[in-house]
C-alpha cells in the first residue's frame, strides 16, 4: 500500500511542474532544496534526539563552497561534493560538544555555530563577497543536457532529492537507522547494548550537515545569486520549525514540512501584510493541537481507537463481573 502511494506520490510531482508557469516550477525547487535540507536535520534531530540549531551554518557552507568554485571556473559536479564532504567534517567537529551537553544546552552551543559562520559568510568581502554576495552563478549541463531552464533544474532537483531519500531511507533500515532511534530513546541503554554513543552521535551531525551541504549548492544554483540573509539563525530555527511540524522522526516529516516552512506562505500572501502574523498563528495552533507534528496524525487515530477499544473491553468485563450468576446467592 505504502509503495503503490510512494509511486502515485512521485507521479504527481513529475506532472505537477507541467500545471505552473516559471515562478510556481522556480518555487517547486525551492521546496525540494529544503526538503533535502530537512532531510540531514530529521536525521540528527528526530532519528538521533540532538538538539541543533545551526543547519543553515551548513546550507551557506554548501551554498558558499559551490558559488566560490563555480565563479574560479570549477566544475559544478565538482563543487556540490566537495561542499557536501566539507559538511560532512565540519558537522563532525561540531557534534564533539554533543558528546558533554544535551538538551537546550547542546542548542546553544549550535546557534553560536550558526553565528560565528554567518559573521564570517558577512565579513570576509574576499572570500564572501560580503553583504554584495557572489552573483553570476551558473547552473550546470549533465550530459550536454543545459539545466539552466527552471524546468530541466527542477527534475535535476528533484532526481537529487528521490536518490538521497533512498540513500536516507536505506541508512535508517540498517542497523546504523536502529542505533541512532535507540540513541535518541535512551542513550544510556543504547550504552549498554553495545551502542557507541559517541560514534553515533558525531555521524548524525557529520551526515546530516552533509545532506545541507548538497542543499546549499543546488541552492546556489538555483537562485544564481547567494548573500548572507538566507543562513541567518532565523534560517535554522525555520529548517528545526520545518522538521517539527512534518513531524520529527517520521520519514516523510520533511516533505511536509518543508510545504508549510515554503508553500505555505505562499499561498498566503493575498493577506498581503498579514500574511507572516497567519502563517505564525497558523503553526502555533498546529503545535497546540498536534505537538508529534502533521504525521503523528495517523497514530494518533489509532491510539485513540486502542483507547476505546480497551476501555469498552474493560466496561464489558465490569459488567460481567456485576450480573448474577444463576444460582448464585443475592
Amino acid at each position: 500500500m505504502h509503495f503503490f502511494l510512494l509511486i502515485a506520490a512521485l507521479a504527481v510531482l513529475l506532472i505537477a511542474p507541467h500545471g505552473f508557469k516559471n515562478y510556481g516550477i522556480y518555487l517547486l525547487s525551492y521546496w525540494l532544496v529544503f526538503v533535502i535540507a530537512t532531510m540531514g536535520l530529521n536525521l540528527t534531530v528526530g532519528y538521533a534526539g540532538q538538539k541543533s540549531l545551526g543547519h543553515a551554518a551548513f546550507f551557506g557552507i554548501g551554498a558558499y563552497t559551490v558559488a566560490i568554485l563555480v565563479k574560479a571556473g570549477v566544475s559544478f559536479w565538482i563543487g556540490l561534493p566537495m561542499g557536501a564532504l566539507i559538511c560532512f567534517f565540519t558537522g563532525l567537529v561540531l557534534g564533539f560538544p554533543a558528546l558533554r551537553v544535551q538538551t537546550i544546552y547542546l542548542a546553544f552551543a549550535t546557534l553560536g555555530f550558526n553565528t560565528a559562520v554567518w559573521l564570517v559568510m558577512r565579513n570576509e568581502e574576499w572570500l564572501t563577497g560580503g553583504t554584495f554576495g557572489i552573483n553570476g552563478i551558473t547552473r550546470p549541463e549533465l550530459f550536454g543536457v543545459s539545466l539552466a531552464g527552471n524546468l530541466a533544474y527542477y527534475y535535476f532537483v528533484l532526481a537529487v532529492a528521490v536518490v538521497l531519500g533512498l540513500l536516507l531511507w536505506g541508512l535508517l533500515r540498517s542497523p546504523w537507522g536502529k542505533a541512532f532511534t535507540a540513541l535518541r530513546d535512551n542513550p544510556i541503554r543504547a550504552e549498554s547494548l553495545g551502542v557507541n554513543v559517541r560514534s553515533y552521535t558525531l555521524l548524525s551531525f557529520a551526515i546530516g550537515a552533509a545532506y545541507a551541504g548538497v542543499a546549499g549548492g543546488l541552492f546556489a544554483s538555483l537562485v544564481e545569486f547567494i548573500e548572507p540573509a538566507p543562513f541567518t539563525v532565523a534560517s535554522s530555527i525555520m529548517m528545526y520549525l520545518m522538521v517539527v511540524v512534518g513531524g520529527p522522526g517520521y520519514f516523510f516529516g520533511p516533505v511536509l514540512g518543508a510545504a508549510v516552512g515554503v508553500l505555505l506562505p505562499e499561498w498566503l500572501r493575498f493577506a498581503q501584510a498579514w500574511y507572516l502574523a497567519i502563517f505564525g498563528l497558523s503553526v502555533v495552533v498546529l503545535m497546540a493541537w498536534l505537538p508529534d507534528g502533521l504525521l503523528s496524525i495517523p497514530d494518533r487515530i489509532r491510539a485513540r481507537r486502542a483507547s476505546r477499544s480497551a476501555n469498552a473491553a474493560r466496561a464489558a468485563a465490569a459488567d460481567s463481573a456485576s450480573t448474577p450468576r444463576p444460582g448464585a446467592p443475592s
